[in-house]
């Protein structure tokens, strides 16, 4: 396992992080799936407070080696249905939810804390601010936000560069060759501000595993019937592309993301499963590999990036010493 720089900290996080979303108890096997992925090197492990007793059993996992982990979990789903106020970015929701995270987890502090979702009746400022807060209380360490618009992400960063709070060193989003929409804002926006990437979805719903593509699948975490046919194209390219490689469909596309530069989120519930996934940091996808996956289901960034690719050489625009530009 290698490690990256969590954006521009000195914190240093596993090339891939373990999701615990569906732990719902501390099992045998849970455990097993856990102790591999640290014995492999990895560091990160990610849960949220509306995932159940997902925090109750990382918490568990983690007693005796606490600090050797980036605990990361989220805020901003109700913990409490029948509060308004137990849901959402603002300040309350925030304590209140972080306390409990931090009871559920057995620890004093969060290394990584994402805000979940945006929560668009909430200001910018209210959020990071109470996020700075908790930082300075020393319960969380590092900040990162999911699943949120590139403006609200980009506002957020510039509100805590010019008012010196703890800016956002991650971003979250949903990834995979199946589902590349992030590459219009929200990936160029994070290189923009030096944020790590991590990606849940890597193997869209097992879709991109290969699982569904034999005529008598079973049905899993989704039917196969229910498979459309650009999904289908997606799915075979990549267990072609494995079978020359001499490795499994799902190793190619979390070796895909990692190409990227960004951190596929495992959600491996067998130790099977996670084996198979780890293998993924040997992987090398040569470039004839590349193109060929990313062109069977074909994706276009629209405008405003293929416009401003297509100007970015003109003399038009530009004058006529555009070609002799060395650019950044």
């Amino acid at each position: 396992m290698r490690y990256r720089l969590l954006g521009r900290t000195g914190l240093r996080v596993s090339q891939l992080f373990l999701g615990a979303m569906t732990y719902r108890e501390s099992s045998p096997e849970v455990r097993r799936v856990f102790d591999l992925y640290a014995d492999a090197g990895g560091n990160v492990v990610d849960t949220a407070s509306m995932y159940g007793e997902s925090e109750n059993v990382v918490g568990e996992l983690l007693q005796g080696r606490r600090d050797r982990f980036v605990l990361a979990t989220k805020y901003t789903g109700s913990i409490d249905g029948t509060d308004p106020n137990a849901a959402g970015n603002h300040r309350k929701s925030l304590v209140r939810s972080l306390e409990q995270s931090l009871r559920r987890l057995r620890t004093d502090y969060v290394d990584l804390f994402w805000v979940h979702v945006w929560d668009r009746h909430t200001p910018d400022e209210e959020t990071m601010r109470a996020l700075d807060d908790a930082v300075s209380a020393g319960k969380v360490l590092y900040a990162g936000i999911s699943d949120a618009p590139a403006w609200v992400a980009s506002r957020a960063n510039t509100l805590a560069e010019w008012r010196g709070w703890t800016p956002f060193a991650g971003l979250q989003v949903p990834y995979s060759l199946l589902s590349r929409d992030v590459e219009r804002e929200l990936l160029p926006m994070a290189q923009a501000y030096g944020m790590s990437v991590a990606a849940w979805g890597v193997l869209a719903q097992g879709v991109l595993s290969g699982r569904y593509n034999a005529p008598d699948a079973a049905a899993s975490r989704r039917d196969p019937g229910s498979l459309t046919e650009r999904e289908r194209t997606a799915a075979r390219a990549v267990v072609e592309v494995a079978a020359e490689l001499g490795v499994t469909a799902s190793q190619v596309a979390i070796a895909w993301v990692l190409r990227r530069g960004v951190h596929p989120i495992l959600g491996a519930s067998t130790v099977e499963q996670l084996k198979d996934n780890l293998a993924a940091t040997g992987v090398e996808l040569p470039g004839e590999a590349v193109r060929r996956l990313e062109s069977a289901v074909g994706f276009e960034l629209g405008f405003p990036g293929d416009f401003i690719d297509q100007v970015d050489r003109s003399p038009g625009i530009y004058g006529e010493a555009v070609d002799r530009l060395d650019g950044r």
